[in-house]
């Protein structure tokens, strides 16, 4: 088999990537543009994995190669019926095994020049973290800094439609980032695949150019930020965004709607704030909660809660914060493009990205 076996670097030279893993373990995290062919199903992989350990290897084997062949047999009848015969792909399982060597080799029976690559996922994910503690280094960042509710994803995204270079950084964790910040129904990736999105996302990005990120701590909901990242903007260029009071409480009544309409959720949501508050003020937040004063909630929270912690964590963290380019941004605007377009005009009068 060792002839059939190729390294990482050279998966680009397939015409497709076959993950014969468990639907659980590929939705946990996979090569991006991998197909998820699983050679065992979830509960199958439980049934052999079981037998291993309980009975013996060796039925386990037996077990698991009779279920293996089935399933290729239905793969090979259905998902790969329509391959040309010059199809070339490259197969992995968890650690180069015996899922991704049945496949490939009887992939080759068939005529098929199938490669299996070598340390499979493993060798991936090895790859992913080696790659995320340098590679966000090549890049010179402008961190957006503001409170809760002063826009800046916003000022994100227009700034990517105004052409910049963008880091979603809440987008690909699927998380606001603030105690409030769970999207509603979109469960947020595992961290591992929260770390291939976030190495995708970096190698598509020109080093010449800065990137624009909001400002994060080290956790965006369950996901943790990887270290290198964190430190290079910390260490970046800064823009100070500042909103207006109004507009702050206007933009967090929209962009939190969800949760304003779901009074049982937010009310536990707002449980998790004792103990950074008294009970008693919790309390009347929740009371707010129960009499549906939404805009005088946002207030409250906005300057007993988010920009006392703004306060403590944004001065801390960025070194260059003194020297931030302050702006006065309105989120609830319309013209929020051109608000990033004249952000990029001064940016660029006063070479500032360049810090």
């Amino acid at each position: 088999m060792k002839n059939l076996l190729v390294s990482l670097d050279q998966a680009g030279d397939f015409d497709e990537i076959v993950d014969v893993r468990t639907p659980l373990e590929f939705a946990e995290d996979h090569i991006p543009g991998a197909m998820n062919a699983p050679v065992l199903s979830n509960e199958e992989r439980v049934i052999v994995g079981t037998m291993y350990k309980q009975v013996s290897p060796f039925e386990a084997t037996k077990v698991g190669a009779a279920l293996v062949a089935r399933n290729i047999a239905r793969h090979l009848e259905t998902t790969f019926a329509d391959r040309p015969r010059n199809w070339r792909p490259l197969v992995y399982c968890w650690r180069g095994g015996k899922r991704s060597g049945s496949v490939t080799t009887l992939f080759n029976m068939i005529g098929w020049p199938a490669r299996q690559l070598d340390g499979g996922y493993k060798t991936y994910r090895r790859a992913t973290v080696e790659a995320l503690a340098t590679l966000p280094t090549r890049f010179r960042y402008v961190a957006l800094v503001g409170p809760t509710g002063s826009g800046k994803t916003r000022l994100l995204a227009a700034l990517h439609e105004a052409g910049a270079q963008t880091l979603d950084l809440e987008a690909l964790a699927a998380h606001r980032g603030s105690l409030l910040g769970a999207w509603a129904g979109v469960p947020q990736p595992s961290q591992k695949g929260f770390d291939t999105l976030l190495a995708s996302a970096l190698r598509g990005f020109d080093p010449a150019r800065p990137v624009f990120v909001e400002a994060e701590s080290r956790r965006i909901g369950a996901i943790t930020l990887p270290l290198a990242l964190l430190e290079t903007f910390h260490h970046g260029a800064c823009v100070e965004v500042t909103t207006s009071r109004e507009d702050r409480s206007a933009f967090l009544l929209h962009d939190y709607a969800h949760l304003f309409d779901d009074t049982e959720s937010l009310k536990a949501q707002l449980q998790r704030l004792i103990g950074l508050h008294s009970r008693e003020r919790v309390a009347g937040w929740q009371k707010l909660v129960d009499e549906n004063r939404r805009a005088e909630l946002a207030q409250e929270l906005i300057e007993l809660h988010y920009d006392p912690a703004y306060a403590r964590s944004s001065h801390q963290h960025f070194v260059h914060l003194p020297q931030a380019l302050k702006i006065q941004f309105r989120p609830n605007d319309a013209d929020v493009v051109d608000q990033a377009r004249a952000l990029l005009a001064q940016l660029e009068k006063h070479s500032f990205a360049l810090v």
